[in-house]
């Protein structure tokens, strides 16, 4: 993925390295900032407690030039974390602030932001539209309420289509966030619908001739 011209960073989180197996947390996350230098990278505290948070944030921090940490909006009692993202802010810590659904919260998180250097504001777009609501006017406030802080930067994140890469760009959105499955769909961008009907029927055809179906 570092070699795709298209990919301007990289994010994980605790869940997504749990999946991979990962079970050295610092040792992974150096190993990725020692291949990838030059490109922001975020990496997610993982305490339930703001003074711990803030000790891993620091630590986290110290890694790279290139770091972003992860802070998500509240802990698990929903307490918000925006005294955290002040303190952190003034310590000169770029921050991506993770798990926002709300355009309350992008308020909340975006005056905590202020003095931040540098940082993300992410909205899980995709679980909005989990819920059965569109995420396209809460992301388009998203940005408005983002303008008035040019060093804060909109991130649609957990996206479930390719059509959320043109809803994020129509809005104004910074950045997206794509998995392999949704980089891979991007061949499909302007593909004739009559050829790609024809390729469906194809493929149907060939996995029943495959499956050895008979009648």
């Amino acid at each position: 993925m570092y070699r795709n011209p298209l990919i301007r960073g990289f994010t994980t989180n605790p869940t997504l390295m749990r999946k991979a197996g990962i079970a050295d947390y610092e040792a992974f996350a150096r190993g990725i900032l020692a291949a990838i230098p030059d490109r922001p990278i975020s990496l997610e505290v993982f305490s339930d407690e703001f003074a711990e948070m803030e000790q891993q944030a620091l630590k986290i921090a110290s890694w790279g030039e290139n770091v972003y940490v992860k802070i998500p909006v509240t802990n698990t009692r929903g307490e918000s974390s925006a005294p955290l993202l002040r303190c952190l802010s003034t310590k000169g810590v770029r921050l991506n602030v993770t798990a926002l659904l709300t355009l309350e919260q992008v308020d909340e998180v975006t005056a905590a932001m202020a003095i931040c250097p540098s940082g993300y504001v992410s909205v899980f777009a995709g679980r909005i539209a989990d819920t059965g609501r569109d995420p396209v006017p809460v992301m388009r406030r998203a940005v408005e309420i983002l303008a008035s802080n040019p060093h804060l930067e909109l991130i649609w994140a957990s996206p479930r289509e390719l059509l959320n890469v043109f809803q994020a760009d129509q809005v104004g959105c910074h950045v997206i966030t794509a998995t392999n499955d949704i980089l891979k769909k991007l061949e499909l961008v302007d593909k004739d619908l009559s050829t790609y009907s024809l390729d469906t029927v194809k493929m149907f055809r060939d996995d029943a001739v495959k499956a050895g179906f008979e009648l």
